[in-house]
């Protein structure tokens, strides 16, 4: 049995056309993922490779760094000046090798490799709180006006009541807006007005962070039979498992009709527990669907290709697969497969300028990834990360291998990064391609500037408002933005200052 998952592991990773030799410590933490994933009787982190972090830093380091990091006999740790170089190679040698002559001991042999990157990204996180801790963040009520970098603006509010965990939204040709209610609700606002009543017909959801997630227009839904709504969900089995699935139906006098299956996996692979189901979906220029699936907090299912969860997907307008899909004749593959080794995508989108595919995916505990996304590739989780255990123990210290893209830029500490979109509208002509990021947990609107491939700058425009859940570019040229707790929506208007 571990001699068929070492060679299923293998052959995933070598699918890319090229010749990968895995290192054995990577080969036996893949096999022992990858047997838990077969079984996935109750929601899991990765195995842990170390012991817990904070523990580890009271007992080595607090003494002289104090309990808080902000120095003691020891320089600050948070305070950003490094001695030795503050980048996480730098911290990390100086955790490893020491500088005795300064006082500073050698750690390495108390400390194994995965332990000392858990503690890079404990002293990132507590340096980040104390950085906001000392800083003010715009935090803006509706009206009030915002002096960004590049623009001044404010918030004006579209629904600001009788919304209950507002998901994602779509823009119907004729003005009205569709919003996905977590719960399970997809409403109707008409012309600036929330319908009291939702839409009939939605299929049941499961719960947890499942429930109806997200929804999106046909790309040519003005065309005659053309008028199709796809919604992505959390879909329970009869056994009580759950999985992420996609439908599409018609919008029909307050009725969701003509219902048809786009995505829908085998009950075998359904999944214990409410956590990680993904769900963004985007139609590219050709009229092909892309879905993501989180990995449903099964360690080793995102890099097993005959599993759904841990991918990003791509389908025919109608469900079909792609025969161009990378793995749509490989004998097992999920063949709707678009990538794999991707823990819980939340964000996608295409470039305006080079068509890439840009995806953001929820990390662990810090770690969070901005990705863009080539047909067949492995990004990698839970092999290789940034991140360590929401627990605090250690995953791994193999940032990265071969075979398995890194990503665009990330995030440690996590903020907890879900929708993204480039600004494609007029209104704002100095953010115009910029890619704009939320985060749920940092509670934040990010503006990336991108060069090609990189990202070269980022902004926060605004902190601490709501969970941020969705982000789209609107009809009118603005960017509008759904909030969870509160929840509502609000739209993005610029402001001129003399």
């Amino acid at each position: 049995m571990r001699a068929t998952h070492k060679v299923t592991l293998v052959n995933a990773v070598a699918l890319q056309g090229r010749s990968i030799v895995i290192k054995r410590s990577i080969i036996s933490i893949a096999i022992g993922l990858s047997l838990a994933g077969a079984s996935c009787f109750a929601q899991q982190n990765p195995p842990s490779r170390g012991r817990e972090i904070t523990k580890l830093y009271t007992e080595y380091c607090a003494g002289c760094h104090g309990a808080d990091m902000t120095g003691g006999s020891g320089p600050s740790l948070v305070d950003g000046a490094w001695r030795h170089g503050g980048d996480d190679s730098s911290i990390a040698a100086s955790i490893r090798t020491g500088y005795p002559h300064e006082g500073m001991p050698a750690l390495g042999n108390d400390f194994d490799a995965p332990e000392i990157r858990a503690l890079v990204i404990y002293i990132r996180e507590r340096a980040a709180s104390f950085k906001a801790a000392h800083m003010t963040y715009n935090a803006p009520i509706p009206g009030a006006t915002v002096h960004s970098e590049k623009a001044s603006f404010k918030l004006e509010p579209v629904i600001e009541s009788d919304l209950e965990t507002p998901w994602a939204i779509a823009f119907l040709p004729d003005g009205r807006m569709l919003v996905t209610e977590q719960a399970g609700r997809l409403r109707i606002i008409d012309h600036g007005k929330l319908l009291p009543d939702p839409v009939r017909g939605i299929p049941a959801v499961y719960g947890g962070e499942g429930g109806l997630l997200d929804v999106v227009l046909h790309p040519n839904y003005s065309r005659p039979g053309n008028d199709w709504i796809y919604l992505s969900y959390g879909d329970k089995s009869p056994g009580g498992l759950a999985m992420t699935a996609v439908i599409r139906g018609r919008l029909r006098d307050g009725a969701f009709v003509d219902q048809q299956p786009i995505f829908k996996a085998p009950e075998s692979s359904y999944r214990v527990g409410g956590q990680r189901f993904g769900s963004r979906l985007l139609f590219d220029r050709e009229g092909h669907l892309f879905f993501s699936v989180g990995d449903r907090a099964c360690p080793g299912d995102e890099q097993d290709l005959s599993q759904p969860n841990g991918k990003v997907h791509r389908v025919n307008d109608d469900g079909g697969i792609p025969q161009d899909n990378p793995f749509a004749h490989r004998a097992g593959a999920v063949p709707s497969i678009w990538t794999y080794g991707n823990r819980n995508p939340q964000g996608l989108t295409f470039s305006p300028i080079t068509g890439a595919l840009w995806e953001s995916e929820h990390g662990p505990r810090g770690g969070d990834e901005l990705n863009i996304l080539l047909a067949g590739h492995n990004y990698g989780w839970p092999l290789i990360t940034y991140g360590m255990n929401y627990d605090g123990t250690p995953i791994t210290n193999h940032l990265a291998h071969a075979g398995m893209d890194q990503p665009i830029t990330y995030w440690v500490p996590s903020i907890a990064a879900s929708p993204i979109t480039f600004y494609t509208g007029n209104r704002f002509p100095q953010w115009k391609n910029n890619l704009f990021l939320g985060a749920l947990a940092a509670q934040e609107l990010l503006r990336l500037e991108i060069a090609g491939n990189k990202v070269v700058h980022q902004e926060i425009l605004f902190k601490g408002i709501g969970r941020v859940r969705d982000i789209v570019n609107g009809p009118d040229g603005y960017l509008y933005v759904v909030l969870n707790a509160p929840d509502r929506i609000e739209r993005i208007v610029p402001v001129d200052v003399d």
